[in-house]
């Protein structure tokens, strides 16, 4: 495992590389905004889909009653790839998990797993180790429905900005508000399936970029996911909260266009 300063190289030198990002809970593609448009420019491919019910997305959240469901756009965009073309994937919080199931499934068509302050989890215990363990004590006005099909999360506007977008805009918080929807962590669904394999999901190169100042996942719980299992690389982004794709995006797509081009 390596480790980097928080400096990141500029977006501007890229070779056409493919990255899929992939937003967490209660978001959609919609939040790589500021992103995708810096990684565009600087002449990558860039997908960001909504996964299901999320963002534009029509379903509802009943519509999608499993994991897998959730993740079908990730995994349908992978699975469309030309023969022999692989792709850079980023995870943002619980899209980490939804990295680690298309990683399982398509390892062949990754050229790299990035996770961005993200659950990634290990392939020694359960897949829902790293949710479940998840060090957030108060998640104060966000609302819970263990009885919806799948069971349900909202995250509350105070715990939205107090924990997840403390240095992130007003306007890019009102544009979370404006957005926002119900989702899953799909926990009772996923204990339902075995560990991640090491000789698939475990075998794809992993680099992990760590928030500094995340108030939710925070810095010593990434580093124990970290010391899980093993990653390529670590990076570091020292003034990114949670939400690092609209924090600091001019130092994340560096970071991304530099991974992009060391791993394909």
């Amino acid at each position: 495992m390596s480790s980097s300063s928080s400096s990141a190289p500029a977006a501007a030198v890229a070779t056409s590389t493919r990255l899929i990002l992939v937003h967490g809970t209660g978001h959609g593609g919609w939040c790589w905004y500021k992103v995708a448009t810096l990684l565009r420019a600087a002449g990558h491919r860039v997908d960001a889909p909504d996964l299901a019910a999320c963002g534009a997305d029509a379903r509802r959240l009943s519509d999608a009653p499993t994991f897998e469901d959730y993740t079908r756009p990730l995994l349908d965009a992978l699975r469309a790839l030309p023969d022999g073309e692989r792709a850079v994937l980023v995870g943002h919080s619980f899209g980490g998990m939804s990295l680690a199931l298309a990683a399982e499934e398509f390892p062949d068509k990754v050229a790299a797993a990035v996770f961005l302050t993200a659950f990634m989890p290990d392939c020694a215990g359960p897949r829902t180790r790293v949710i479940e363990q998840v060090p957030v004590s108060d998640w104060m006005d966000s609302v819970v429905d263990e009885e919806h099909v799948p069971p349900s999360v909202f995250l509350g506007p105070d715990f939205v900005r107090r924990k997840l977008y403390q240095l992130t805009s007003e306007e890019d918080y009102t544009l979370c508000q404006s957005l926002a929807r119900v989702s899953s962590y799909y926990v009772a669904d996923q204990q339902q399936r075995p560990p991640f394999s090491a000789a698939r999901y475990g075998a794809v190169t992993k680099v992990y970029v760590i928030a500094k100042q995340d108030q939710a996942m925070v810095e010593e719980y990434q580093r124990q996911m970290i010391a899980g299992i093993p990653v390529a690389e670590v990076r570091e982004m020292a003034d990114a909260d949670h939400m690092a794709m609209l924090s600091a995006p001019e130092e994340l797509a560096g970071h991304l266009a530099d991974i992009a081009n060391n791993y394909t």
